[in-house]
């Protein structure tokens, strides 16, 4: 069986509104946007990372879902970006709209990890990679 992984896709409110979000905050490029604003796509790296409406989501899942929100916990999973400069990504997000969940700290194995939450309420991690991951 041949599978790989492709895309992580968020529902949102404002799929634009997103994409821009994430352009400014971390500098990914926009892939893709529908003429309807209702799906898009960022250039992130091998996996796509991928926003739909809240409407076309409701219409993939008829049964619905747990929408994120800013004034309630955030969802248990997250994005990691990694990156040699984490303070200075995670400063570049939070002047464009992102909240700090948890600051910058050395993990014991000594990888630089800092928590984020999107405009819409997502985990965003801030890391370097892995030391010997690389």
């Amino acid at each position: 069986m041949d599978i790989q992984y492709a895309y992580t896709i968020l529902y949102v409110k404002d799929v634009p509104g997103t994409i821009e979000f994430y352009k400014k905050a971390f500098g990914f490029e926009e892939k893709f946007l529908t003429p309807e604003n209702d799906y898009g796509e960022i250039i992130s790296g091998h996996t796509t990372i991928a926003f739909a409406n809240l409407e076309l989501g409701n219409s993939n899942l008829k049964k619905g879902f747990a929408e994120s929100n800013l004034s309630e916990k955030p969802f248990g999973i997250e994005l990691a970006f990694t990156t040699s400069e984490v303070e200075k990504v995670m400063d570049s997000a939070i002047a464009n709209g992102a909240i700090c969940l948890e600051e910058t700290v050395t993990k014991p194995w000594g990888q630089k990890v800092g928590y984020l939450r999107d405009v819409n309420g997502f985990i965003i991690e801030i890391c370097t990679p892995i030391p010997n991951q690389e």
